[in-house]
């Protein structure tokens, strides 16, 4: 683990060392000038609608992993998108003389420094949100979508969307992402099982390439740019804006939690829910939850226990449980036939009877559920701190023999943060985006959450160890996971997560962004000088 801090001193004197040899507000000679090269154009003087900041930049050296701090060169706030056009067209056309590199930042949500630019320029991508936001096809004579900014937050979409009855289909557990930094990773929540991704649920984006050029792109134009840039990391181009499918919203919220003390229940019962098409609830995740006694005390204090006298009798006792959460979409002139399947459905599962909440809310209040914690975490102090987050995907052939090295084994409690675990279905995800999934028709995401204290034996050091030792099991099991939002330092590493497909991310990336040019903090592709004459 590298911390880059920077002395505001130590930081101008490299800053002034960089621009002279890069070409940033400085004149630079060429010792083989290209003719058609202006380098007397240099980025200072670019004219933008918004503008560029040499100074107060050190925000965008710092992201919610809080684990890296590379600083740039430069900040652009954009006014438009033909401002990140310009700009990434002049560091292209400055060619590999020029080591400047190109990040956009979205809501800074990255956890290993993914969207940082170390001397390069970050692009502030929410300076664009706000900007036309549209909803078609409201009257529902066609399929409806809402066109928006690729720096526009998920939350203020949905918000745009529900004015007119409409929602996205699939979403992420936190609403406060921008749409650009969701759609160049995958976007995962509980609704993924039916609907896909959020890249499975996108008809057209505009993308500015790593040579400067504006292309609208989908499945019927530039559709080898289109499916790159869905999940590709940001190694092709800047999502600058995005056409994201909608469908009627509900009012309402049926909203469910149970327990097991069965692994094997937990998963088939989900298993079996996913499977069941229309006729199953419209959200379903799962958590894993090791050595906390006391829970049912500590859960939302908006759910209601079916049965209250069973549920104070309930002692978790320290065992291994696991947490199934629900939810059933609903209007309120829909309320009793909307009871009559979630009762069906609940008959199904094998969960303990006790352990059963339940709780109606809006709908928009549920999808910003996690928006209420971090509210709270913020206040106390909570927020701003390391996030060692590993999310990794695995086969369902595999889930058992992972859980039985992991629970309880090499991870001895949850009390650092949530441990998601869940399936969802291949078949909703398309196989022409650059996301690499496992190679079985159900797989499951196991996201462990970690939020450790800075001290003591939960420091981040000892989370570190563990994701080390969870990563190591499942090579040396051959578990055949890949890793979701992906780190790796090497570019064997990253031959080795794309498999055969490397040659297909390869080729893209040679397509779009010859020069290496954006999302550098990937760590997948290194801006090269140029060889010495």
């Amino acid at each position: 683990m590298h911390f880059h801090k920077h002395h505001t001193t130590i930081s101008f004197l490299k800053l002034s060392m960089l621009l002279a040899l890069t070409g940033v507000a400085m004149h630079v000679s060429d010792p083989d000038p290209d003719p058609d090269l202006d380098l007397d154009l240099d980025l200072a003087t670019l004219p933008l609608d918004g503008r560029l900041a040499f100074r107060g930049i050190s925000h965008a050296a710092r992201d919610f992993g809080h684990r890296f701090e590379l600083l740039p060169s430069a900040v652009l706030y954009p006014g438009s998108v033909s401002d990140i056009a310009k700009i990434v067209g002049h560091v292209y056309r400055l060619g590999r003389r020029s080591l400047l590199t190109v990040a956009a930042r979205g809501h800074a949500h990255s956890l290993q420094g993914q969207a940082q630019a170390p001397g390069g320029i970050v692009v502030h991508m929410e300076a664009l949100a706000g900007q036309e936001a549209s909803v078609h096809g409201a009257d529902f004579d066609e399929s409806p979508y809402v066109d928006v900014s690729g720096g526009e937050l998920w939350i203020d979409v949905l918000r745009k969307s529900l004015e007119h009855g409409l929602a996205p289909k699939s979403w992420t557990d936190y609403l406060h992402l921008t749409v650009g930094g969701t759609l160049s990773n995958a976007g995962i929540s509980g609704q993924a099982f039916r609907h896909g991704p959020q890249i499975s649920n996108v008809r057209q984006l505009e993308i500015v390439t790593g040579k400067g050029e504006v292309l609208n792109c989908s499945a019927e134009e530039n559709s080898d740019l289109f499916y790159g840039v869905l999940g590709g990391l940001g190694q092709f181009g800047v999502i600058t804006r995005a056409r994201i499918v909608l469908e009627p919203a509900p009012k309402m919220v049926k909203w469910m939690r149970v327990l097991y003390s069965d692994f094997a229940s937990f998963t088939e019962d989900q298993e079996m829910l996913i499977a069941a098409g229309e006729r199953t609830f419209d959200y379903i995740e799962g958590f894993v939850i090791i050595n906390r006694t006391g829970l049912l005390n500590n859960w939302r204090s908006s759910f209601k226990p079916r049965d209250p006298a069973q549920a104070s009798q309930f002692d978790s006792d320290g065992r291994t449980l696991f947490c199934l959460e629900m939810t059933k979409n609903y209007d309120p002139d829909e309320a009793e036939t909307m009871q009559q399947e979630v009762e069906e459905l609940l008959s199904r599962l094998r969960y303990i009877p006790s352990t059963l909440f339940q709780s109606e809310v809006p709908y928009i209040e549920f999808l910003d559920r996690v928006h209420v914690s971090e509210v709270k975490l913020r206040s106390q102090g909570l927020w701003e701190i390391p996030h060692p987050w590993l999310n990794l995907l695995i086969p369902k052939s595999r889930i058992h023999e992972f859980a039985s090295g992991v629970f309880g084994k090499i991870l001895k409690d949850s009390s650092n943060g949530p441990i998601l675990l869940y399936p969802v279905n291949k078949s909703k995800w398309d196989d022409r985006t650059s996301v690499v999934i496992p190679d079985e028709e159900i797989f499951y995401l196991v996201g462990f959450l970690s939020a450790p204290s800075s001290v003591g034996p939960d420091g981040l050091e000892q989370v570190l160890r563990q994701n080390e030792r969870i990563l190591q099991f499942c090579d040396g099991a051959r578990i055949g996971m890949k890793q979701y939002l992906p780190h790796y330092s090497t570019q064997e590493e990253w031959r080795a997560h794309f498999g055969d497909r490397w040659e297909m991310f390869k080729q893209r990336k040679e397509a779009y962004d010859p020069l290496n040019i954006l999302a550098p903090g990937q760590r997948i592709f290194q801006k090269q000088p140029p060889p010495a004459s």
